[in-house]
């Protein structure tokens, strides 16, 4: 399995976890590998690799946390190494600044995203901060982790994505030794399979980070997602296919640093923008992919103007038949390709 080396000690293979799952058929010798287990081995390896990991968060030993992304690591490790915690983010998020500038290299665990926001102070202000402010002497390798993102049926106060908004402060990298990494998972995700290559079943495997992924080749649309969307571009990009429309998928697989060269050449390429994303359209990442396109090289190339497909703006609904037309489904993306290319 890959190491989460850089995602815990130098934030360079963040993403590695889950990102190690492929939308492509494999080879003979890969296997199958839900995203939570992934995570799993990935945090097990790194455990077992630097006395200095740990994990903390609520319910992550005991009960093997709450989607049991941690299954078995309180058994194996004991309490001084996977440490549950109160209901407090607050709290246990400045612990665990705090054990980061002590020199230790804590995974800090949200058990969703969403509370993270009781948080917020201490992932903006004293984690992401502190390196730049202390002019470089004081470094916090750490890393706060969980599902981000809407789930289902948990309605407006649960179902938020925080990619642009974390993706907003300087100081959250994904790739440097010094910086905290803020890692989104899919709680949807966690029990779905993808074939793992025997290259990625290597402890020392790992992937560049702030480098997109071209999931499919096409030549008359690029599109442009990230998280559980790809996976909805992917989808509508086969149907898409029948009518003789070729899509190009990327998945973006960082937010922070973000790839624009690959979207560029993509879209250099194809002449046509459609961004993909499961959070609001205001300020969101699509808003800055196509702000990136608008200033660089591909603006020319562009045929018709970009296009976003986002969640709607408005607080989630705990209605199901609300929620599912509140976030992008593959109809919508079959329709924004069809308008933009005008057939």
């Amino acid at each position: 399995m890959a190491s989460l080396r850089c995602f815990v000690q130098a934030g360079r293979s963040a993403t590695s976890a889950v990102l190690r799952r492929e939308f492509h058929k494999t080879s003979s010798a890969s296997l199958q590998v839900t995203v939570r287990d992934a995570l799993n081995q990935a945090m097990d390896e790194e455990l077992e690799r630097d006395e200095r990991v740990f994990l903390l968060g609520e319910e992550v030993a005991q009960y093997d946390g709450a989607y049991k992304v941690s299954r078995g690591l309180w058994k194996k490790y004991g309490d001084k190494r996977i440490i549950d915690t109160p209901i407090t983010e607050m709290g246990f998020a400045g612990i665990a600044v705090g054990a980061a500038m002590a020199g230790l290299r804590p995974i800090c665990e949200f058990m969703t995203f969403n509370f993270s926001m009781q948080a917020i102070d201490q992932v903006i202000n004293s984690a992401a901060k502190t390196y730049y402010m202390s002019a470089g002497l004081q470094p916090v390798p750490i890393v706060f982790r969980g599902p981000n993102g809407a789930s289902a049926g948990v309605a407006a106060q649960h179902s938020q994505c925080f990619a642009a908004w974390y993706g907003h402060c300087p100081g959250l990298k994904h790739i440097l030794l010094f910086f905290p990494v803020v890692f989104l998972e899919n709680e949807l995700m966690y029990g779905v399979p993808f074939e793992m290559s025997e290259e990625a079943q290597s402890k020392d495997f790992t992937i560049p980070i702030g480098k997109a992924k071209i999931e499919r080749q096409g030549n008359h649309v690029t599109l442009v997602s990230h998280s559980r969307y790809v996976s909805f571009c992917l989808d509508a990009a086969a149907v898409l296919a029948k009518d003789g429309i070729e899509c190009e998928v990327i998945n973006l697989r960082t937010i922070r640093p973000l790839d624009v060269e690959t979207v560029e050449a993509s879209v250099i390429k194809t002449n046509h923008l459609i961004t993909v994303e499961g959070g609001w359209p205001q300020f969101g990442v699509g808003a800055e992919i196509c702000a990136r396109i608008m200033e660089g090289p591909a603006f020319n190339y562009l045929d018709a103007p970009a296009v976003r497909v986002t969640g709607v703006d408005i607080p989630m609904p705990y209605a199901k038949i609300l929620e599912d037309n509140s976030i992008p489904q593959v109809k919508d993306i079959i329709f924004s390709v069809k308008k933009t290319l005008n057939v």
